[in-house]
């Protein structure tokens, strides 16, 4: 161990005690149960003290890295699965079907999260050297790799300013430029990078999921939407789904879905007039997809969320 309290590469055992750090740092400043945010910008920390059902959520882009405990996600036909040895990325926001599978109040799942900025790996990407064109693999929004020293060593550095906050200012945009540069030269590197280089595909791709996004309520036009990305729409179906695991029409409707859960957790509002206010012309449509989604017809799946 080095005085700052992180460790040679060189040491065999350096990974284990790191994660050990990073889960006391974890349990000491995340308070409650789900996610906390914290004082250095574009980081959260995330406690759960029991294994979870199934939840489908939208994950945005960025580095998860469990200290402790496991959790399984879906995208689309896709599986991965993300513990203490490995780190995931998402490099666009997508919609995944989340299990915390490892947790207890003994060993609770303790998680890092850092969220991705787009122009800052931009920025970066251009004075770091690339192993090559991206691989097929690689072109899909989410991936899991191993945890290295290095990109576990600039983790413990940045999460570490929680002990020392007066120094955040300074020092967090210097650590959260040596962790960019661990991972674009890391296994992900390749998939971070083809959503940051303007004019690629990929980053055409993702100005689609955002407009998406931002219009997830009004009726979807593949010809305006392919107009937007500045692509083909036979390239953007092929794009889309390699980076996403779906259409742009399912993408869409697992959007809808879920803002429809979300309304009806927080406002008491009947089904037929959510599934107008998410774009649905059809409420039993939407009732159909939502009961294949959720596992359940909205109302009783809303009761069982509350």
């Amino acid at each position: 161990m080095t005085e700052s309290g992180l460790y040679h590469d060189t040491d065999p055992s350096g990974l284990d005690v790191a994660r050990q750090r990073l889960a006391r740092l974890i349990e000491r400043y995340c308070t409650t149960e789900g996610p906390n945010p914290t004082p250095i910008p574009g980081l959260d920390l995330y406690r759960a003290s029991s294994t979870s059902t199934a939840i489908c959520a939208i994950y945005r882009s960025v580095l998860a890295v469990a200290a402790q405990g496991s959790k399984h996600l879906s995208l689309g036909e896709e599986t991965f699965q993300y513990d203490s040895r490995h780190y995931l990325i998402t490099s666009v926001d997508l919609p995944v079907m989340g299990q915390i599978v490892e947790a207890s109040p003994e060993r609770p799942y303790l998680c890092a999260v850092f969220e991705m900025d787009a122009r800052r790996i931009a920025e970066l990407a251009g004075s770091v050297p690339s192993d090559g064109p991206a691989s097929a693999g690689s072109l899909l929004g989410l991936g899991v790799s191993p945890l290295t020293p290095p990109v576990m060593d600039a983790v413990l550095r940045l999460v570490g300013l929680l002990e020392t906050p007066q120094d955040i200012p300074v020092l967090a945009p210097l650590y959260w430029q040596a962790l960019l540069y661990r991972l674009l030269t890391g296994a992900q590197g390749a998939r971070l990078r083809s959503i940051a280089a303007a004019d690629s595909q990929g980053h055409r791709t993702a100005r689609a999921i955002e407009w998406i996004k931002g219009n997830f309520d009004q009726p979807l036009s593949i010809d305006a939407l392919a107009e937007t990305a500045n692509m083909s729409k036979s390239s953007l179906h092929h794009h889309f789904k390699a980076l996403t695991a779906m259409s742009p029409l399912q993408y869409q409707k697992q959007l809808r879905l879920q803002e429809a859960r979300k309304i009806m957790l927080t406002e008491a509002v009947d089904a037929a007039t959510v599934a107008r206010r998410v774009g649905y012309e059809s409420p039993s449509q939407f009732s159909r997809e939502y009961r294949r989604l959720f596992g359940a017809p909205p109302l009783r799946d809303v009761a069982r969320m509350r």
